[in-house]
């Protein structure tokens, strides 16, 4: 198998990222949503994530590729500035949810990171399982019902969901001699 680092890095994301979102939303559910640990957790999963993009977007082609790749870049932005406004709540600063103006910016951001997911699944649905599709869509459509209502439990099932699509394509990926696998056409 061949492989560069940084096919290892990017590939390295995708169990990463997700495992490390997850331990935020499990110090998020069980601490409360204006926890500053699990804040830094998440703006370090954010970050994480927007490798994950990268290699997501290596996997695609086409339009599809080119919009996941602008959707994501925004949606990686609105996730990191929800772990900060997170801090900033946690400090007792002015939550940008619930302010006016400019701060209204982190809103569709923040929606921009579920529909990466679910651009994702799209640009998976030719190379990963027809279960890691589904439930990678499904993860996409459940994560601002539990973000948004700050439903804990559900919340952590959809990260616990997110390291087992994201870990299977890892793996996957892992054992193909090609760096990335060329989508079906």
């Amino acid at each position: 198998m061949t492989s560069t680092p940084l096919d290892r890095l990017l590939t390295g994301s995708l169990l990463v990222a997700p495992a490390v979102y997850l331990i935020a939303d499990l110090l998020y559910a069980t601490r409360g949503w204006d926890d500053p640990a699990a804040a830094v957790v998440h703006v370090l999963g954010a970050v994480g994530y927007t490798i994950v993009l990268v290699r997501l977007v290596t996997l695609g082609d086409g339009a599809l590729a080119a919009v996941l790749l602008v959707i994501g870049a925004l949606g990686a932005a609105g996730n990191v500035a929800y772990g900060f406004n997170t801090i900033h709540v946690s400090l007792g600063d002015t939550d940008l949810v619930d302010a006016t103006g400019a701060a209204v910016l982190i809103k569709p951001l923040g929606l921009c990171f579920p529909l990466t997911l679910l651009l994702g699944a799209a640009v998976l649905r030719r190379t990963a399982p027809t279960w890691a599709v589904a439930l990678l869509a499904v993860s996409a459509l459940a994560w601002p019902v539990a973000h948004i209502a700050n439903i804990g439990w559900l919340a952590v099932a959809v990260n616990a969901a997110l390291v087992a699509v994201f870990g299977t394509v890892a793996l996957a990926l892992s054992r193909t001699s090609d760096p990335v696998p060329v989508p079906v056409r």
